[in-house]
């Protein structure tokens, strides 16, 4: 009797193994895959083709309203894009789900405040995620080609999602320092391009909101709100 449970114990054990083994093979396969395939995206401003906006993704925002230094380094190598005429616009997607906290016009602040025309500055305020931005990027902004910003280790999937939605991207990479916690972000992304693969390929969701085509070839004022 004891042999028996001992047995089963063991079968257990072994496909518990096997199932772990598989998935650390699925996830490293799939990050290879993301990574490799847009490594030749990854350039510098200089060997930027032109596109029809910055895509700057959000980041943390402070409470009293100041972008962090992932956020600040982002929109400064936006705006070095733009001064290099890259493209003619900026598209700032993030968080502002709530009156209290509010990403985009802490971006558009930032831009702003470097003399770029508010009509050259659109602002996507449900860009909740990576993946909702580049949705919400084609679907409501209408945008086919477009330069990503943000740091290094994000670039990839960013690009990823862009070319499966059908939107030509390239990317320019936005460290300027050492940031704090980097190997907690590098682990997170490794499992987000895991996710996203997914939803790219297989659950197509929707993004949170959808609404109106606001073209970027027009003027971001429309999207402003204050």
């Amino acid at each position: 009797m004891k042999s028996g449970k001992r047995k089963i114990a063991i079968r257990v054990f072994v496909i518990m193994v096997i199932g772990i083994v598989l998935l650390g093979a699925s996830i490293a396969a799939i990050n290879y895959r993301v990574v490799q395939s847009t490594k030749s995206k990854i350039v510098s401003i200089s060997e930027l083709q032109e596109a029809e906006c910055i895509l700057i993704l959000g980041a943390y925002v402070r409470p009293s309203g100041a972008p962090s230094e992932m956020l600040k380094d982002r929109l400064s190598k936006g705006y070095e894009v733009f001064v290099a005429d890259k493209a003619p616009k900026f598209l700032l997607s993030g968080d502002h789900g709530q009156k209290s906290y509010d990403e985009v016009n802490s971006m558009r602040d930032y831009i702003e405040a470097k003399g770029v025309d508010k009509e050259f500055i659109f602002l996507d305020h449900a860009g909740f995620s990576t993946y909702e931005s580049l949705y919400r990027a084609r679907d409501i902004f209408e945008t086919k080609k477009v330069i990503i910003v943000t740091q290094q280790y994000h670039l990839p999937r960013a690009i990823y999602i862009a070319e499966k939605m059908g939107i030509q991207a390239q990317g320019i990479a936005a460290e300027h320092i050492a940031y704090r916690g980097m190997a907690a972000f590098k682990t997170r992304e490794a499992l987000a391009r895991v996710k996203d693969f997914m939803l790219v390929h297989i659950i197509k969701p929707k993004p949170t909101y959808l609404g109106e085509a606001i073209p970027v070839s027009g003027s971001g004022t429309a999207t402003h709100d204050k």
